[in-house]
């Protein structure tokens, strides 16, 4: 028998959903016949799987050890503990990602990724214990691909997470990105309107002119900052939040994205020796509509990367 005391990081979460956190090697099956059979009890009773747990409850499980066997929870301490810092506060973290860094791992299980050194800086300051959490770990809000720079999210605590997700889902966290494309963009600024479907089977985005079958609708607003001989450093606002947006959007209209490997021209690529698309999530704007929750102070608030390396050298070098 092993039990449960419900801190603040576990509350308000359904009982079946802790569970799945908590004791992943219990299949859902088990689960489910172990709270009907009272081998699973919440406060010494009965208890139904939608049960919202609250702070100080006891999750009791009359179950076999085998179940409780250690997992890969402390795999992080592989990770570097270096993390580039826009803003800290007791709540959540915003740090810029590198070009060339996974936020999770990929299929490869590299160890060194962005929440993994999130997860080692947080425990050397002492800020996460992972023996101490049951259910909880701090989490990446959003996600930028690999070979893309720029500002991603995370959540030190599990109300934080959960104000954060809403917040992203509803639009309310508005992003900024810089890039260069190629050629000289026309008109200089517009919002372009068009329907995309994902290719499951190599990762890449259709898109088209009219609704299809399956196709989202996705919306991206631009500005033209500055131009070169050849090409244009853009500033790009997305409306909607699509696999593969800006890449595949602007690449549709024939200004792909300078380094970019998947939607770019190899050939200019080649020629300017870039071999990542020059693409970088460079700002943010908390736009809460309403602030009566833990994170209502950020309402309003802008936070952008002090220097973004092509923007510096666009004119002499692209």
């Amino acid at each position: 028998m092993k039990s449960f005391l419900i801190q603040n990081n576990d509350a308000n979460q359904r009982l079946d959903k802790f569970l799945q956190k908590s004791v992943p090697k219990l299949p859902p099956t088990l689960m489910y016949k172990y709270l009907r059979t009272k081998r699973i009890k919440v406060n010494g009773k009965k208890s139904e799987i939608s049960f919202r747990l609250s702070p100080g409850d006891e999750v009791s499980l009359y179950i076999r050890d085998e179940f409780f066997s250690e997992d890969n929870r402390m795999d992080f301490l592989l990770a570097p503990t270096s993390v580039e810092l826009v803003y800290e506060d007791e709540n959540l973290l915003l740090l810029n990602k590198p070009a060339g860094l996974c936020v999770h791992e990929d299929n490869a299980h590299t160890p060194d990724t962005l929440i993994h050194r999130v997860l080692h800086y947080l425990y050397r300051k002492g800020e996460y214990r992972p023996e101490q959490e049951l259910s909880f770990v701090p989490s990446l809000c959003n996600r930028i691909d690999r070979n893309t720079s720029g500002i991603v999210i995370a959540a030190k605590n599990a109300e934080s997470l959960r104000i954060l997700n809403e917040k992203i889902k509803q639009r309310e966290i508005d992003k900024y990105y810089l890039c260069v494309v190629c050629g000289h963009i026309r008109p200089e600024s517009g919002s372009l309107r068009h329907f995309m479907r994902k290719q499951e089977n190599n990762s890449l985005v259709q898109v088209f002119d009219r609704p299809v079958p399956d196709g989202k609708t996705m919306v991206t607003e631009y500005r033209t900052l500055a131009r070169s001989m050849e090409n244009t450093l853009l500033e790009v606002f997305l409306k909607t939040g699509r696999t593969h947006q800006i890449r595949a959007h602007l690449a549709h209209i024939g200004y792909p994205l300078l380094g970019d490997g998947k939607y770019g021209n190899g050939k200019i690529n080649k020629r300017y020796h870039v071999a990542q698309q020059l693409l970088c999530s460079y700002k943010l704007r908390f736009s809460f509509s309403e602030t009566e929750h833990l994170l209502g102070y950020l309402n309003g608030q802008i936070f952008q990367l002090p220097e973004v390396w092509f923007q510096k050298e666009f004119k002499e070098k692209f």
